[in-house]
């Protein structure tokens, strides 16, 4: 081989590493925080429906939604933050309120009649909102939107998460589990 072949061996080697290089630059592979996220206590948030039991109280016994702001408007009490509550921390603000005036002893219990949408984009067969189901995971998103179509990468996807009121985008496996509000970005595959 020539000195001139070995030298554009040497630019085409080069030129190949530091594309792979830059590529691995935009990878970003999940913080801790944002798997720690999946086995914290729920989380209330905009979208979110509850349905909230006042014992012996069937006039406040309904189904309540948590507004754009984070609140839900409750009778007797007015507006009660709600985003970033879990169901107990809740339970606890709605019977403290109660007792302010208006309930001897409010037994105060929520459960989440109706959780906040999940969005996958990219490369399924039906980008778009969908439902959220507890213990979901990514391939079962994927699933309700289409599966994959035939450009999609099938090994990770990136995730997008609110995580204590920070928004995170980290790359996942398929097989990692899904939370209420998160959006799916299923890239296209290289080859």
């Amino acid at each position: 081989m020539s000195m001139v072949g070995k030298q554009a061996m040497v630019l085409v080697a080069s030129a190949v590493l530091s594309l792979g290089l830059s590529g691995c630059a935009s990878y970003r592979p999940a913080p801790k925080v944002f798997h720690e996220a999946t086995i914290q206590p729920y989380r209330l948030d905009s979208g979110d429906r509850l349905r909230i039991t006042v014992f012996e109280q069937p006039s406040l016994t309904n189904t309540y939604t948590v507004d754009q702001a984070g609140y839900i408007a409750f009778p007797l009490v007015g507006q009660v933050a709600a985003r970033g509550a879990t169901l107990t921390q809740l339970e606890g603000a709605l019977a403290q309120k109660l007792k302010q005036g208006f309930l001897r002893d409010p037994d105060v219990s929520i459960e989440v009649d109706r959780y906040r949408s999940i969005f996958v984009m990219g490369q399924v067969g039906q980008p778009g909102q969908y439902a959220y189901v507890p213990g979901m995971t990514i391939l079962n998103a994927i699933a309700v939107s289409g599966g994959f179509n035939g450009r999609a990468n099938q090994r990770d996807v990136d995730v997008t998460r609110k995580i204590n009121g920070q928004i995170i985008t980290g790359r996942v496996p398929i097989t990692d589990p899904i939370l209420a509000g998160d959006t799916v970005y299923v890239r296209e595959r290289l080859f």
